[in-house]
C-alpha cells in the first residue's frame, strides 16, 4: 500500500472516530455471545459458555474456585456496558494428565446458572471434526500483533484456516510434542496470532478449539495449536454429568383440613 494510500486511510478512520491501530481486529460488539472472561485470583483469560452452568477452557487458564469471576456478555472489560452478568467460579476441573503434550481443557462450573439473552448464549459442541482448509475465527481479549504487546480492552477477532497435522508438526520448536489431541490454524499471510489464554475457535457455528501454544505469535508464518475439541465431546459430557450442581428440592407443605 503506498503512502497515499495509508495517509487516505488514517484520515477516513479518524474522521469515523475508528483508530487504525487500536480498533484493527476488535469483533463486532457482542457477536460472540458465548465468550466468557475470566478474571481475578490472579486469572486473566477466555473460556467458552456450552450450557447455562458450564465453561471450557485450557489448562493455562487455570481459574479458582471462589477467587476467579466469570464475566458474560462482555466486549470492553474495562467499562461495565450493562450487558454483562458476572457469576463466581465453581468448580474447576483440569484433564489429566496435566498439561502434558497429550492434553490442555479445563472445565470450568459456575455458581449459579446464566441467564440467556442475546448477549449471553452457549456454543454448540462440536458434531465432527475440523478440516484441513477450513476457515475458523479465534476470539479473545489479547495483542494480535507477533511478539509484541499490547494491551487489551474490546474482544479481538480474527480468521484462521485450518491447516493439516504435519504441516503443523514441521513447525514445532524442539520442546513441543504432537499429539491427537491437538489442531492448527493459521499459516504465513493469514491470521494467526491471538495471544489470550483460551482463546475460542469456531468453525461453522460449533466450539473446535481452546487456544494451546501461539506458535504465530512468535513465528508469523507459523499456525498456532488448538485443543481439538471434537475428540473430547464424551469427556466433556461425563464431567458435566458426574459434577452436576446440586440444586434446592421443594419440600411439599404440611396439608391442612
Amino acid at each position: 500500500m503506498s503512502r497515499m494510500n495509508l495517509l487516505f486511510l488514517a484520515i477516513t478512520l479518524g474522521l469515523s472516530g475508528v483508530s487504525p491501530l487500536e480498533d484493527y481486529k476488535v469483533c463486532q460488539p457482542h457477536s460472540r455471545p458465548w465468550q466468557v472472561y475470566l478474571h481475578g485470583g490472579g486469572v486473566s483469560c477466555s473460556g467458552a459458555l456450552i450450557n447455562k452452568w458450564w465453561i471450557v477452557t485450557s489448562f493455562d487458564c487455570a481459574p479458582r474456585s471462589y477467587s476467579t469471576i466469570a464475566s458474560l456478555g462482555e466486549h470492553d472489560v474495562t467499562v461495565e456496558e450493562g450487558t454483562e452478568q458476572h457469576i463466581y467460579v465453581a468448580d474447576v476441573i483440569i484433564h489429566s494428565p496435566y498439561r502434558s503434550p497429550l492434553h490442555s481443557l479445563t472445565m470450568v462450573r459456575l455458581t449459579k446458572p446464566a441467564s440467556f439473552n442475546q448477549y449471553v448464549q452457549p456454543i454448540p459442541l462440536p458434531s465432527h471434526c475440523p478440516l484441513p482448509g477450513e476457515t475458523c475465527y479465534v476470539s479473545g481479549w489479547g495483542s494480535t500483533i507477533p511478539n509484541q504487546y499490547e494491551h487489551y480492552q474490546r474482544l479481538k477477532c480474527i480468521t484462521v484456516p485450518v491447516v493439516d497435522d504435519q504441516t503443523c508438526m514441521n513447525t514445532f520448536p524442539e520442546f513441543l510434542f504432537w499429539s491427537i489431541g491437538m489442531v492448527c490454524a493459521g499459516q504465513a499471510n493469514t491470521d494467526n496470532c491471538l495471544n489470550d489464554s483460551g482463546s475460542v475457535m469456531v468453525c461453522n457455528g460449533e466450539l473446535q478449539g481452546m487456544q494451546w501454544f501461539v506458535n504465530g505469535c512468535n513465528n508469523p508464518a507459523h499456525p498456532s495449536v488448538y485443543t481439538k475439541l471434537c475428540i473430547y465431546n464424551d469427556w466433556i459430557k461425563e464431567v458435566m454429568d458426574r459434577n452436576a450442581p446440586t440444586l434446592p428440592t421443594e419440600t411439599t407443605p404440611w396439608m391442612t383440613t
